[in-house]
């Protein structure tokens, strides 16, 4: 009995080896779609420019200008600045980034462009704005984190931050181009 159990279960294993291998051929052999769409669609480049306007009375006083190419779907970092160290504790050195820093990233969904850009910007700040009963430099920051649509070849604002020490404002704004 056991012996026939055997014999009934090799051929059983037998006939499902025979008829999941043209199968496992057939399925290795042909691209999947996902992946043959993937390759057919060439990557898309661009160019984005951004301007950090430094306004006042509602006339820019002064602009600053990065720039990075990216494809779509990627990301990518512009840093600009210097490492300033500072004493934590006495006898404890820190170093502080002190300069600019710009992070986007860019998608293309439904025939449109969003972008998504985290930014930090920082400096000192000009003597008549320190303090100065505190012998220490003081450090202006600011930061602009935020996601837009843009349109090709638009400046768009993605962001703007009000100087609480003066009635300067601060506009981070970016223009998307496409690359040949």
């Amino acid at each position: 009995m056991n012996r026939r159990i055997v014999v009934v279960l090799a051929k059983l294993l037998l006939i499902s080896l025979c008829w999941s291998t043209p199968a496992i051929g057939a399925q290795e052999s042909a691209p999947s779609k996902a992946s043959s769409e993937a390759t057919d669609k060439p990557a898309s480049a661009y160019r984005l420019d951004f301007s950090v306007n430094e306004r006042e009375d509602g006339k820019t006083i002064n602009t600053r200008q990065y720039s990075m190419n990216l494809n779509a779907g990627d990301s990518n970092t512009v840093k600009i600045g210097t490492k300033v160290p500072a004493e934590a504790k006495q006898g404890e050195m820190t170093y502080i980034d002190v300069g600019t820093s710009i992070w986007a990233r860019l998608k293309e969904r439904d025939n449109s462009l969003v972008v998504e850009v985290r930014s930090e910007f920082s400096n000192f700040a000009t003597p008549d704005q320190a303090n100065r009963s505190n012998s220490m430099p003081l450090l202006r920051q600011f930061q602009i984190s935020a996601s837009t649509v843009a349109l090709l070849g638009k400046p768009i604002v993605v962001g703007s931050v009000d100087d609480p020490n003066s009635k300067r404002q601060f506009q981070l704004e970016v223009t998307v181009s496409r690359l040949k």
